[in-house]
């Protein structure tokens, strides 16, 4: 199998870090360069012990042009703003780019620019690629850039999709309510999510008021082909990994029975490696897909009220992230879309 220089700009935080843990077992990825303006200089395995043996690089604080000279394909898990002021500049260097801000997610340059901050290279929104395989999987190989989903809407689209997407649901009645672990918040320092703050205790935050909210709704309208509103609703739980989305819809005509449904998702996600669906009364949890690539999606039909409720579990570092944008490097890349992703869940 041929190999890919790969570079990651960004290695050294929670997604960047979980990435360098998929690619180093990649067998179609030569690691070249792992970018980190926190750990310069610094040897990969002494800063995280973790990968002792498997990584000999050091992190690299060199510009992105220089680590687009090493590279053909760079990952940048880097915040959001800081991405769009290098992507334009790797592609211009011939590299392809699977980038996991949200400043590349977005059709509309004034959508994101309201949630987020003003746009520097709002000419690469259409041709940036969501990056979402079994929504967008066709136009993924021939994409200089994918914009990596995120890990709430990850989880949200692919367990309403068959739905709206077959018109079996009203498209105002859709609420999700997704409860993540604390590694969704990154790895800088943060009062809110210390341990002591998050132990013991699970909340609600950015409720009605989550910048993921408009990424969930631009998708699922574009499935349905007409304007989709989701009430959102997201939590903090005490884990380290992990999404669990909880996500109601009214049926439209009446409920139809769990097996026609089984049914609907079963052909929708037909030939996807990714999506497992739980036998008709059986319901996914998070501790079934921890480290692994699998979107697991169960659901029950709450027949007197004339509503599915659809659960959907992923790991927020790896289908929510890391996973995902080698999935995206496969199809983009030509390597069979399971390449490196092949390693069960951990169990427990």
């Amino acid at each position: 199998m041929k190999k890919i220089k790969v570079a990651v700009i960004g290695a050294s935080g929670y997604a960047g870090l979980e990435l360098v843990r998929l690619l180093v077992r990649h067998p179609g990825c030569e690691l070249v360069a792992l970018g980190s303006l926190e750990y310069p200089g610094q040897p990969v395995a002494r800063i995280f012990p973790a990968l002792a043996g498997k990584v000999q690089l050091s992190f690299s604080d060199a510009p992105p042009e220089e680590i687009a000279a090493q590279a053909e394909v760079v990952f940048t898990a880097v915040p959001h703003q800081a991405a769009m002021g290098m992507i334009p500049g790797l592609l211009e260097k011939g590299c392809k780019v699977v980038d996991f801000s949200a400043d590349f997610r977005f059709r509309d340059a004034s959508v994101y620019e309201k949630w987020y901050q003003a746009h520097t290279a709002p000419e690469l929104l259409q041709e940036a690629v969501y990056g979402l395989p079994e929504i967008h999987g066709p136009k993924i190989p021939g994409a200089r850039l994918v914009g990596n989903p995120g890990c709430y809407p990850t989880c949200v689209i692919l367990g309403l999709a068959p739905l709206v997407k077959a018109g079996l649901v009203h498209l105002d009645s859709l609420i999700a309510n997704c409860a993540s672990g604390v590694s969704g918040a990154g790895r800088q320092g943060n009062l809110a999510t210390a341990f002591s703050e998050v132990h013991d205790t699970f909340r609600a935050y950015k409720v009605a008021d989550h910048r993921h909210n408009p990424e969930m709704e631009q998708e699922l309208s574009l499935l349905a082909g007409s304007k989709v509103r989701l009430t959102f609703s997201p939590h903090l739980v005490p884990m380290n990994r992990g999404i669990l989305g909880t996500l109601y819809a009214g049926l439209v005509g009446g409920p139809m029975t769990e097996a026609e449904l089984f049914e609907r998702y079963r052909a929708f996600y037909q030939g996807q490696p990714f999506v497992r669906l739980m036998a008709p009364g059986t319901l996914p949890h998070t501790g079934q897909v921890r480290g692994s690539n699998y979107c697991d999606l169960g659901f029950r039909v709450d027949r007197e009220r004339g509503r599915i409720i659809v659960i959907s579990a992923i790991d927020n570092l790896t289908k929510g992230a890391a996973g995902q944008a080698v999935h995206n490097f496969n199809l983009m890349m030509g390597f069979p879309e399971t390449t490196g992703l092949e390693t069960p869940p951990f169990v427990p």
